[in-house]
Order: structure tokens, then sequence, then C-alpha cells
């Protein structure tokens, strides 16, 4: 039986922020919090339960990681993992290691990966998003203030001549990117195919129309060779961005939709994620699958809104979407520099109103996209009325007005602020 004569924990250990992935959790064990992360980081790496006769001390100096931080009051842990544990390129490998079986050990109570720390040479490996930030104010000249969405509402329902009407509606007033929402594919009342075809030709008339560029983002989501497929008839049709929910499809099908090189934006909608990332003390937090997403190429991704009516509090959205600082750990976020990986475009989207965006851009600021559905179709006056008052609200706060004296002379807007005011 081979002895090994060290072990995972070395609390002055100086971590190669070059040639290691830092991985940091939160534990809850009965054991103590030492005990408990040296199982966690034998299990993720080259260890198991009990010792091995197969484990030379050669290959545990060279491939073990090591635990180099315990915050006995935040109960978190710290753990530096040596490149080499790691396949290059591969999302499906990394959480197979640091998000794997350890979530089923009985030693621990919760469990949650709050961040990863990942070097350039890991990062490299990756081709990440092929517009980013810049690709996509360029595409739509649209160079500071924030981008002007909308989710056809209802979420299904509309035909595909309906949904192509509306989105000409919304956009001839004033929305600069109008997509599907998360569960309309290709249903027996809204065909993929018609649909698009429809919408491109009426999204070809509104930019003639305006003299204004349009987005529309279709949902891809479904089997890879469906997705490629509908991916491929979007860019045949002239479209510039389709969507796929990265939770249900998986992130090795987003970067494998990345890697075609269709020269097509690729939206991400987070749709379930609250399955593990909701509950602060396990599962994994909303910033390792934003930065996870980033990697696999999503150029925009939901991230949360703050003030609307989904779950994320500033706190958490402020971190994916800029940089914090705190003394246990420090993270990247989706408009940081990273490498050579281009910056993600992050969405605020769900529950928004005209009412709510001087708040929305005071906490997230300009270089987002704002996404309103009901918050727009639910106006008094009509998606096209609400299309308006949207854009009335964003034009008062990149101004520095007032959304109440704005509205003295924009009725769309007073209109929406009436509504919405105990909402």
């Amino acid at each position: 039986m081979a002895k090994i004569k060290h072990g995972y924990l070395n609390l002055k250990y100086r971590p190669k922020w070059t040639a290691e992935i830092i991985a940091t959790y939160r534990v809850e064990s009965k054991l103590p919090l030492a005990q408990a992360a040296q199982k966690l980081a034998a299990e993720s790496s080259i260890g198991t339960w009990t010792k091995l006769s197969t484990l030379e001390q050669k290959t545990f100096n060279k491939l073990a990681p090591r635990i180099f931080l315990i915050n006995q009051k935040k109960k978190i842990i710290k753990i530096a993992y040596p490149l080499a544990l790691f396949e290059k390129g591969s999302i499906p490998q990394l959480l197979s290691s640091l998000a794997g079986n350890i979530f089923s050990m009985k030693i621990v109570d919760r469990l949650r990966l709050l961040d990863l720390e990942l070097p350039d040479k890991y990062l490299n490996g990756f081709m990440g998003p092929a517009f980013g930030i810049p690709g996509v104010r360029k595409i739509l000249n649209i160079k500071t203030r924030p981008i002007i969405g909308s989710i056809i509402k209802p979420k299904v329902g509309l035909s595909s001549a309906e949904q192509a009407k509306l989105a000409y509606t919304i956009w001839k007033n004033g929305v600069d990117l109008v997509k599907d929402d998360e569960n309309l594919t290709d249903l027996g009342f809204n065909h993929f195919q018609n649909r698009v075809k429809l919408v491109m030709a009426l999204k070809k008339k509104v930019e003639k129309e305006t003299g204004l560029k349009k987005i529309y983002s279709f949902n891809i989501t479904g089997l890879p060779d469906v997705m490629l497929k509908r991916a491929k008839l979007v860019k045949k049709l002239g479209g510039k961005c389709v969507m796929a929910d990265i939770v249900s499809v998986g992130l090795d099908n987003v970067e494998y939709l990345r890697k075609q090189n269709l020269g097509l934006i690729i939206h991400g909608h987070r749709a379930g994620h609250s399955m593990f990332t909701r509950d602060k003390r396990e599962g994994m937090a909303m910033l390792v699958l934003a930065k996870l997403a980033r990697l696999a190429g999503i150029d925009q991704l939901h991230t949360g809104t703050v003030v609307g009516k989904m779950e994320g509090d500033k706190k958490e959205v402020t971190t994916i979407n800029a940089l914090m600082k705190e003394d246990w750990y420090h993270v990247n976020f989706l408009r940081a520099n990273w490498s050579k990986i281009k910056p993600t475009l992050p969405i605020a989207s769900g529950g928004l109103h005209p009412a709510l965006v001087p708040k929305l851009i005071k906490i997230l600021g300009p270089d987002l996209i704002i996404n309103f559905g009901g918050g727009l179709h639910g106006h008094p006056g009509g998606s096209a009325a609400g299309a308006r008052a949207c854009v009335q609200a964003v034009e008062a706060t990149m101004k520095k007005i007032p959304l109440k004296q704005y509205a003295k002379i924009h009725p769309e807007l007073k209109t929406a602020l009436n509504y919405w005011k105990n909402k």
C-alpha cells in the first residue's frame, strides 16, 4: 500500500494563478470543515474514500489539488487544482470534476460552488462569443444607450403571421431587438420555418422604412442537429441572431453551435437555472453559469433585473454584470477583460415596465439589453403605445430627466406610469 506523506490541506500554499483552476465552495458538514474539505478535494480529483495502492507519491505531488483557504465563519473553502486534471476546451469534463460526485457525498449536508477562477491557459481553449458587446452594438449602430428589447407576448399562442406582425409593430415604434420566448420553438400553430420567413420579410421592411437596424432572436432550442438546422435557416434568410435555452440544451451544445462559425449572435436564455442556483446554501452560483456561458460562446445573457419579477438580488446581479472584490474571493464578470474572450452583454428581463427603467439603469448601468414583455404589451394603449413608452423611459433616463417630467409631453409614458404605479 502506497503511503502518501502529505494531504490536500496546506493553508500556507500560494496558488499558481497561471497554471491552476481555483474553485470556491461553501460547505456545510457534520465533519470539521478542514476534514470535509479534504474529502471533497480528493473526490473531485485523484482520490477516493479509502487509501489506494495505485496512487504513487509522485502522482500525488504532481496532480493533487491544494486547499489553501478555509473561512470557518462563512463556511468557505478555496481549492487550487492543477490544469493537468482538465481537458482543454471541455465544459462537461470541468463540471464532472468540480460539480460532480462531490454533491452526492454523504459527508456533505449542503454544498455550493460559488466561483471558478480560470487561468489564460485554460480560457484559450475556448472560442467565446463571436460578437460580444462591441459586435452587437456595431450591428445595431447603438453606441452607448441600453439596447431596447421586447419578448413577444403571449409566450405562446400567436400564429407565425401574428408574431411577425407584432414584431413589425414594436420595431416600428422604436424597439431594437425582438425575441421569441423560451418555450416557443416549432409548434403546430407557429412553425419555426414559417415564423422565420415572415418575421425576416417584415424586418427588412421596417429597416427600410426607419433607416435603423433591427434584430430578431429566434429560439432554436432543440436537439443539436435540429438547433444547427434552424440556425442555418436563420442565416440563409438574413437573420443575425439565434437564441438557445442554455440550461435545457446544455453548454456543450452551445459550444458546438458556436464552433460552426455561422456569424450569428447567440442569445442565451437561462430558463431553469434556479433549480440549482437559487438556494444560497447549495447548488451552483449563477456567477459560475454566467462564466461558463461566456466561455461557450454566448454573446448576450439573461442575468437578472434586481427590480423585476425574477429572483436575483442586487449583490448577485451586479457581481455577474460588473466587478466586485470581497475579502475572501475575487471574481471576473461578463463585461470585464477575460484573456481573449470577448465580453458578454447582460440582459435584464422579467417583470420590467417603463417606471422601473431609471432604477434599473442606476443599478446595472447602460451597457445592457432591457427586455420588456408584459410591461410593453400590457400597456392600456396596446403594443405600439407600449413600445413608445419604453423608448421614452430610456430616453428620459439617458437625458437625466425625471420620468414624470418627461411624461408631461409624452402621453404613452404618462399612461404607463399611471397604470403600473402600484406594481
